[in-house]
């Protein structure tokens, strides 16, 4: 089978393509291009991944909260809501770090106890 991306190269299957989802890594089935790497994993395993991702509260709709930024002092303020805050086990102590991730993205990252 042709690669789709290139139209050069042969499709072989291997199992050992790893994806990450929020630091976690997977190891799935599926196919690799000969020519330029591109992989394809089996959408069996790709399916399996997206369910255990989702056991594990890594995948799907509680990453998209919205909520609205309001203003104090200097800064801006994001208000975590409760539900977030008690699965974290959030206590509104913990030192956080913050990075821009591309032009409209915003890392937050819960820092250690140790840490804070």
């Amino acid at each position: 089978m042709k690669c789709p991306v290139c139209g050069k190269g042969e499709l072989h299957p291997v199992d050992d393509i790893v994806s990450e989802i929020e630091g976690l890594a997977f190891v799935e089935r599926g196919r690799r291009c000969s020519i330029c790497g591109e992989e394809f994993v089996d959408e069996g395993d790709s399916n399996r991944t997206i369910k255990v991702a989702r056991r594990l509260g890594v995948w799907g709709s509680p990453l998209k909260l919205k909520r609205k930024l309001s203003h104090s002092g200097r800064g801006i303020v994001l208000r975590i809501p409760e539900d977030l805050r008690q699965s974290m086990g959030l206590k509104g102590t913990e030192a956080v770090a913050l990075s821009k991730v591309g032009s409209r993205k915003i890392l937050l990252e819960v820092e250690s106890e140790e840490s804070s």
